[in-house]
């Protein structure tokens, strides 16, 4: 287990580096335009292609941010559940969370292929937005990889923890 866990770390620090690229492109493109507005030559377009930049951060961080247990968790009542019983939690957790985002991401390929077919572009630079709503979606899938593995990982952990 301990493997598949190491290899799906660094897929998502992978996915975490793709996010991170889409951070300083959002910052430098910002910046540009911000001073080429003072000499009034703005970017054409910059609202759109930060938004899309945005949507492949959020999307693409999100795997990482879960290997790392980076976000919010309110267990101050779980926390007095005894130690089996907190793994079968996390484990019960996880799993639906995974399902939840593999049903995400699944409905946003359907809404990729369906943007595709119709030809959908951004009002501004007639930019093609299904490769960003497909960036989601990959970002949705990575996420539910590593909740699939954390809820196996702490289903392994429920029944190994003596009662």
């Amino acid at each position: 287990m301990n493997r598949i866990e190491r290899l799906v770390g660094r897929l998502a620090s992978f996915f975490n580096g793709i996010a991170a690229a889409a951070v300083v492109g959002m910052m430098a493109l910002t910046c540009l335009d911000v001073v080429l507005r003072f000499f009034r030559h703005p970017i054409p377009g910059t609202y759109e292609i930060v938004g899309m930049l945005g949507a492949v951060f959020v999307s693409f961080s999100l795997a990482r941010t879960s290997v790392d247990h980076g976000h919010i968790a309110v267990d101050f009542l779980v926390q007095r559940f005894p130690k089996r019983l907190q793994h079968a939690v996390e484990a019960i957790n996880a799993g639906i969370c995974a399902l939840l985002f593999t049903v995400l991401g699944r409905q946003c390929l359907l809404y990729s292929r369906d943007l595709k077919a119709s030809g959908e572009v951004s009002m501004t630079l007639q930019m093609p937005i299904h490769p960003f709503v497909l960036g989601i979606a990959i970002g949705c899938a990575m996420l539910s990889v590593v909740l699939y593995v954390h809820c196996a990982s702490w289903s392994l952990k429920t029944f190994r923890t003596p009662v």
